[in-house]
């Protein structure tokens, strides 16, 4: 009998970290991975980080979480200089990334289990990008197709929300042909919600392009600050009320989506509201509240809520969904962000912290998820 070898172990899964992007919130996605550099568990992954340029060249990152964080005001970026242009297979079953170098035959990279997305906003949040990992057919952190891009776009977002029964604020959309042909009857259409107003982008995040209108005076140009973004833009009715936060992440085998504890923040003076700079830039003036300060009723409402907008547009794996709270205790939903902030000091992460999952093991759930659920229609 020959002698029986022992078998070899079986590798560790191997997590591409996909990060940057075309989108204008490239930094705060490069600040995202930073995060889960430094927190996912390398002795249960491989981790190879890809940046994503500004021009969409995918490239071999730097492992290092310091590179890519957010310091002193500095906003990090990815460039064609950090490392070796790759490229994902797209052939069924192979799932694997190859090395470009000029003047070199491609060489592979290696097979990768998934992949977890840290991008936020278009061409990474909305869709496109998990289309194309949908052809690779390679497991992937997050939502699908469909839910990343009715959660990227506001406006089919509160469509369906309402279809769904969920109750959301007023609103109009200024559509790139009628403030083009008409903005004098976009204008007065929208003078209709009263004041103040809230014009956004219909497809950015992280507060980008969005201004607070107290003056109809200044409607025009608010709406073309966010037509800088996106030639389409919703503008919201301000609702009086407390801005409530909560997280969701997927359930295992079949099982309802979870829901943390709701957070609450609380911008001093300095902000008309929690933007761009109030969000990365000046924590100082901004308080995150987690767990809210909110009966107990509200509570279980929130989180139903939240819920109840993750299973509408059919988000998978993680989702913060924000809503106001009135005060006559109304919850209504503002928006559902499929990939939201995930720093460790972004909200998401921050409300499963108070609901007992730490940062690490978050990261580490994403990812089993991820490689739980069937690649292709499911």
């Amino acid at each position: 009998m020959s002698e029986t070898r022992p078998s070899a172990p079986a590798r560790k899964p191997r997590v591409a970290l996909l990060f940057g992007g075309r989108s204008g919130e490239h930094a705060i996605s490069a600040a995202t991975a930073a995060g889960v550099l430094g927190a996912i568990d390398r002795t249960a992954y491989d981790v190879v980080p890809i940046g994503i340029t500004r021009a969409g060249r995918w490239v071999v990152a730097e492992d290092r979480a310091e590179r890519w964080q957010i310091a002193d005001g500095r906003l990090p970026e990815v460039t064609s200089e950090d490392g070796a242009e790759v490229v994902l297979s797209l052939t069924t079953g192979e799932s694997s990334l190859r090395v470009l170098e000029p003047g070199q035959v491609p060489s592979v990279l290696g097979e990768v289990d998934v992949v977890f997305p840290l991008l936020h906003g278009p061409f990474g949040e909305d869709g496109t990008v998990q289309g194309l990992l949908e052809l690779a057919d390679v497991h992937y952190v997050g939502a699908g197709v469909l839910a990343s891009a009715v959660g990227m776009d506001k406006h089919f977002m509160k469509l369906v929300l309402a279809g769904h029964g969920l109750p959301v604020g007023p609103y109009e959309v200024v559509k790139p042909h009628e403030w083009v042909a008409d903005p004098q009857a976009c204008v007065a259409r929208v003078e209709k919600l009263g004041l103040p107003l809230f014009v956004k982008p219909a497809r950015a995040g992280s507060s980008l392009g969005i201004t607070r209108v107290d003056d109809l005076a200044d409607l025009p140009a608010a709406i073309e600050a966010a037509r800088e973004h996106d030639p389409k833009v919703v503008v919201e009715a301000g609702i009086e009320g407390r801005e409530i936060e909560c997280a969701v992440l997927g359930g295992r085998n079949g099982a309802r989506a979870r829901a943390s504890l709701p957070g609450e923040i609380v911008v001093d003076g300095t902000h008309a509201f929690y933007d761009f700079e109030a969000k990365y830039l000046d924590e100082a003036h901004v308080e995150l509240a987690c767990p809210a300060d909110l009966p107990d009723a509200v509570v279980a409402e929130i989180r139903d809520a939240a819920v109840r907008t993750f299973e509408a547009v059919e988000a998978e794996g993680l989702s913060r969904v924000d809503v106001f709270v009135t005060p006559e205790q109304r919850v209504i939903v503002n928006e559902i962000n499929t990939m939201p902030g995930f720093t460790p000091f972004s909200m998401y992460p921050r409300m499963w912290e108070a609901s007992g999952v730490t940062y690490a093991e978050l990261v580490d759930e994403l990812i089993q998820l991820a490689l739980e659920r069937p690649t292709g229609l499911r």
